[in-house]
């Protein structure tokens, strides 16, 4: 069961990653100060946290995937709100439809296997 969760957690992970790569480098994202650079970190951060979420049996990817999620649900809702760095998002294009539906996952399947990790720990512990 882990192994589905790790899967599904690492599509969020690389789908948000390819929606932050696609607008930086496809819709001008690039030419922003302070949000371009960000959108490619995130872009990158997705894809090498996947990859741990995959191939590491620790915590620590859970954890990165879980706040990968919602650091990147945070920046996007400040930016439909409030704005980001001069960013003024509108929750209107597919893009930032599935940029929340990915990282939604990120925060949901990262908490479940940070939950299961705690929870095997502590069988582990008693057992002993």
């Amino acid at each position: 069961m882990d192994k589905w969760f790790r899967v599904i957690a690492a599509v969020g992970l690389v789908g948000s990653a390819l929606v932050h790569f696609y607008l930086y480098w496809g819709s001008g994202y690039s030419d922003i100060a302070v949000v371009g650079p960000l959108f490619l970190l995130n872009g990158v951060a997705g894809v090498v946290i996947a990859v741990a979420v995959l191939f590491w049996k620790h915590w620590l990817p859970a954890l990165l995937a879980f706040g990968f999620g919602a650091v990147t649900l945070v920046s996007y809702f400040l930016a439909t709100t409030v704005g980001f760095f001069g960013v003024h998002d509108q929750f209107n294009s597919q893009f930032e439809y599935w940029g929340v539906v990915t990282e939604a996952l990120c925060v949901i399947f990262g908490l479940v296997l940070l939950v299961r990790d705690l929870q095997s720990r502590r069988v582990v512990t008693v057992s002993r």
